[in-house]
């Protein structure tokens, strides 16, 4: 059986005083996370580590159903995405000064059968990227304002870098209107290499520069991730900046 194994760092970058980003290398269950909070100097930081603990939890215990094929891995990752949300709106009726927290989440499941399948839930800009022979393809669109004008045709993606509001969340786990989390599944081939980060990535680099960085590291995890971070804070390191990199082995 094939086994994946996930490389993750994050830093604080260096404008912000709090790192609000977390993550999760669960490589036994199959499952990599990346979440980046929002709301109040300390809300953020309990938002992502909310749903991270969540999403660890459920993990766990639906291991086995997971392994046996009696949870669809879809399933599993829409219903753990809305506990980690219900988790977060929980602790805010809980201590109301953390009225407004919420945070990103990019999730990760391989299926690891004869049939290798990446399976991803998704809510907010934190991004989920595959490198197949030299080319990076992102795996996720970002719930965003800037998206949906783009889909519209109000921008161009050229203006669209630029624009003011080019960060505002249209969802994520915490907010107070319906959400509903995007899931996809991607086959995977064994030389496949995995990105998942948080926007403090991808607000320093263009796609165009990270795939760089993954063509020249050959796909090794540790320089990979050691590098994306290093040429994030090169370049301004303005928010912080988490990234999981999940390689065959």
């Amino acid at each position: 059986m094939s086994t994946w194994v996930g490389i993750g760092r994050s830093e604080i970058g260096l404008v912000r005083t709090m790192n609000q980003d977390a993550f999760a290398t669960l490589d036994p269950l199959g499952l990599w996370a990346v979440a980046d909070g929002m709301g109040g100097h300390v809300g953020g930081e309990i938002a992502a580590q909310a749903a991270i603990a969540s999403i660890t939890a459920q993990a766990q215990l639906s291991a086995d159903t997971l392994r046996q094929g009696h949870t669809a891995p879809p399933t599993f990752l829409a219903d753990a995405i809305m506990q980690a949300h219900h988790a977060i709106l929980g602790r805010v009726q809980l201590e109301p000064r953390l009225r407004g927290m919420g945070t990103t989440i990019v999730l990760l499941y391989i299926e690891m059968t004869e049939i290798l399948t990446a399976h991803l839930g998704h809510l907010g800009d934190s991004r989920a990227y595959r490198f197949r022979s030299g080319i990076l393809t992102p795996l996720t669109r970002d719930h965003t304002l800037i998206e949906k004008y783009l889909d519209r045709g109000i921008l161009t993606p050229k203006t669209a870098r630029t624009h003011p509001e080019r960060h505002v969340l249209t969802q994520a786990l915490g907010m107070s209107a319906p959400i509903q989390p995007s899931i996809s599944s991607y086959p995977l081939e064994p030389d496949d290499l995995l990105l998942l980060c948080s926007d403090g990535l991808t607000k320093m680099m263009e796609d165009d520069d990270i795939q760089d960085i993954l063509t020249a590291e050959k796909g090794d995890p540790i320089r990979t991730c050691d590098r994306l971070i290093g040429e994030s804070l090169d370049r301004g390191g303005t928010d912080n900046v988490t990234v999981v990199v999940i390689a065959h082995t």
